[in-house]
């Protein structure tokens, strides 16, 4: 339990810090730092939890956002050493991302038992607080992105899931897990693997149809 629940814990932290990462960026003041690391650090688990109709976890527990304003703090007196602060984001998002995936997974079926809940719970989890910052932030959205991305998620949360039912230890399957998600977006981000986009005719606009 304690091992798994690392990864809440990493996951937060990560995605706390991509968020102060864009208020970097963006030149905003400590206020912003702290509430965009926030937002990104719990936004997927709280919708998680909410759909799950359990406790939301940062209300029941405030180390939670503690670990935010840690990381809000640490990134706002450090983010001008770093060379290129929009790679570190994209390189913590995908740590994040393989973190959160499983966690989310993970509480998907402790919660409910159901494999497919969980897959979705995961998915929610790991990239609601990736778009959430990006869109308040201004950045270019890592979903619209062309690199594989939620499908990194899903195949961490796809791996979890059945590993974990077929009785491999928890941490284990958690593992397991973290490596296929991050491997996979780490390999996007490295050598831009995508899957082959929507080749139909472009959306037309309603005036455009006579």
């Amino acid at each position: 339990m304690d091992q798994i629940v690392f990864l809440d814990y990493a996951g937060v932290a990560v995605f706390a810090a991509t968020g102060a990462l864009s208020a970097s960026r963006k030149q905003l003041d400590i206020v912003s730092f702290l509430f965009l690391a926030a937002v990104t650090g719990v936004g997927g688990g709280t919708v998680r939890d909410l759909i799950l109709g359990v406790p939301v976890f940062w209300v029941a527990n405030h180390d939670y956002l503690a670990v935010c304003a840690a990381m809000a703090t640490v990134v706002y007196f450090t983010a001008h050493l770093i060379e290129s602060r929009y790679r570190l984001l994209l390189w913590l998002d995908a740590v994040g991302l393989a973190a959160y995936s499983t966690y989310g997974a993970w509480k998907g079926l402790v919660v409910t038992g159901s494999a497919p809940v969980a897959i979705v719970t995961g998915l929610l989890t790991a990239t609601l607080g990736g778009i959430l910052r990006d869109q308040l932030a201004g950045e270019p959205s890592v979903l619209m992105r062309r690199e594989i991305y939620v499908t990194a998620a899903m195949a961490g949360t796809v791996v979890f899931s059945l590993l974990h039912i077929a009785g491999l230890p928890l941490v284990a399957a958690a593992v397991a897990a973290f490596t296929v998600a991050f491997s996979i977006r780490a390999g996007a981000l490295r050598y831009g693997w995508s899957i082959p986009p929507y080749k139909g005719r472009p959306g037309r606009r309603p005036e455009d149809i006579g």
